[in-house]
């Protein structure tokens, strides 16, 4: 057996956490069961997320190789490993508020026999970014303004602080600045195009363009040579009614603005004609919000995680109740919504849906119920894994193998924009993110880094490593700095540009 007590930090300091207190129950049960504790691992995170996709503990299977069949990967015939092996995932922050030892002895009991009767299963063993709670990050985004009718609260405002750091003035001047400087150089020789273009990934409400061009117009009255003038700010979303919102946020500045409705994941789609001419692409929250998978090296083998939404019974009987519906239908009615959206689901099944609002709680239950269940799928080899269209697994080789066990994100959506991102660039262009990135590797060993549940939507942190790694291959600088402007906050600006 193996123990992994990954929250080492929290060993020592004012209130150090008493680790027996959650590996004791554990243990216990593990004792008593007929289980082969030496094909046992235990691995315990802190999830600092008070909402996320987890219970307090929870069995993952290691597969062997042989006798799974997965959408994610086909497996080889011949491998090292002929049996299952298992890890025990416990929470540390929430372990002492449940009975422990109980609750791993039901899981252990449940596995052997093939079933959980605890759980209501919604989809069947997908890889981690073509789970459902994707569907349902989409939908936030699609129907923001009615989760936020029935909250009462603004997405801006579950944010730390209660505002995007993006908005800060002091990070937008420097940014500024430094564009006008670049720009001067370029002058000065001739060499600045008559239009200048700058693109803003994922606006909002608008008001990340509005502080920056109301900045831009203030810098550029100082500075005197007309930049403004030249200036094209483009607004990029995949939801039309979120551009509509950004775009009257922005209407002081109307002539100066266009949008595009486009995948963030696939940008050039719509903004290839623009190829090498961007001096600015500006990122906010957004790559921590697009679907990855989780890849991890256990034992000297590699395997993907794979995962299944479900939604515990005990929770389920209310949401059924409330849409007068059987226990039973409610997996059918989850994927009208996410299909439909509540306005249509109102019209296409009235019995159950009566009103908006009757659909939106339905779905804000849902979200509060919905848990995953993982096991790790082994990998035949990392060159026949795509991170990305053009992005070979081999890109997560030097991050695996950097020491013990550990289990990474792949950050797919992230890395398929940066990639198809980085053309756009002029020569002097920079890419610059604001987001939650891991920077040293060795962090995914030593911390949690989500999945979490953000209001509505899905957060996980970026793999730093992985992006400049991926950068530097394509000739780009890639830089990580923590974000200078505001004290106690976990966001970091990540630069990217043309390595000199």
């Amino acid at each position: 057996m193996l123990v992994d007590f990954r929250p080492t930090g929290k060993l020592r300091g004012n209130k150090p956490v008493d680790p027996t207190a959650s590996l004791g129950p554990v243990l216990d049960a593990l004792a008593e069961d007929s289980v082969d504790l030496s094909r046992i691992r235990v691995v315990c995170d802190w999830i600092q997320y008070r909402n996320n996709f987890r219970d307090v503990v929870d069995l993952r299977p290691i597969l062997a190789a042989h006798g799974h069949e997965s959408e994610v990967m086909p497996v080889a015939l011949s491998a090292v490993m002929t049996s299952d092996e298992m890890e025990v995932a416990i929470d540390v922050r929430r372990s002492g508020d449940v009975p422990l030892k109980e609750l791993t002895g039901d899981l252990i009991r449940a596995h052997a026999a093939g079933t959980n009767p605890s759980r209501l299963y919604l989809e069947p063993w997908r890889a981690s970014s073509k789970s459902m709670i994707w569907e349902f990050n989409a939908l936030y985004w699609k129907a923001l303004d009615l989760w936020e009718q029935i909250t009462g609260q603004q997405y801006e405002k579950t944010l730390p602080g209660g505002e995007s750091d993006a908005r800060n003035r002091d990070a937008v001047r420097e940014i500024i600045t430094s564009l006008f400087a670049i720009w001067d150089s370029l002058a000065e020789r001739n060499a600045l195009p008559d239009e200048l273009y700058v693109v803003e990934f994922g606006p909002g409400n608008g008001s990340q363009a509005k502080t920056w061009l109301d900045e831009f117009t203030a810098l550029d009255r100082v500075h005197g040579k007309e930049y403004y003038r030249r200036l094209h700010y483009l607004m990029c979303d995949y939801s039309p009614h979120v551009l509509e919102i950004a775009r009257a946020a922005v209407a002081d500045h109307s002539q100066h603005i266009s949008s595009f409705v486009l995948d963030a994941t696939q940008p050039r789609t719509a903004l290839g004609f623009l190829a090498y001419k961007i001096f600015l692409v500006y990122i906010s929250n957004v790559y921590d919000n697009l679907p990855t998978d989780e890849v991890a090296q256990i034992g000297g083998r590699t395997y993907t995680v794979e995962s299944r939404a479900y939604l515990p019974t005990n929770a389920v009987a209310d949401i059924a109740q409330l849409v007068s519906a059987q226990p039973g239908q409610v997996p059918g009615l989850i994927n009208k919504l996410l299909r439909l959206q509540p306005a249509l689901l109102v019209e296409a099944l009235p019995a159950h849906f009566p009103s908006v609002d009757v659909a939106v709680e339905f779905w804000r239950r849902s979200w509060a119920a919905l848990r995953l269940e993982e096991q790790y799928l082994p990998l035949v080899g990392l060159d026949l894994y795509q991170i990305a269209p053009t992005v070979s697994g081999e890109n997560l080789r030097p991050l695996l193998e950097s020491g013990a066990a550990i289990r990474m994100h792949v950050n797919n959506g992230a890395v398929a924009s940066f990639v198809d991102t980085l053309p756009l660039l002029h020569p002097f262009g920079r890419l610059i993110c604001y987001d939650l990135f891991v920077t040293d590797v060795h962090a995914y060993r030593t911390g949690f880094r989500g999945p979490g549940k953000y209001d509505g939507s899905v957060v996980n942190w970026l793999n730093g490593p992985l992006l400049a790694h991926i950068g530097r291959r394509k000739g780009f600088d890639v830089d990580f700095q923590r974000f200078a402007h505001r004290a106690g906050t976990n966001i970091v600006t990540m630069t990217a540009q043309v390595r000199d």
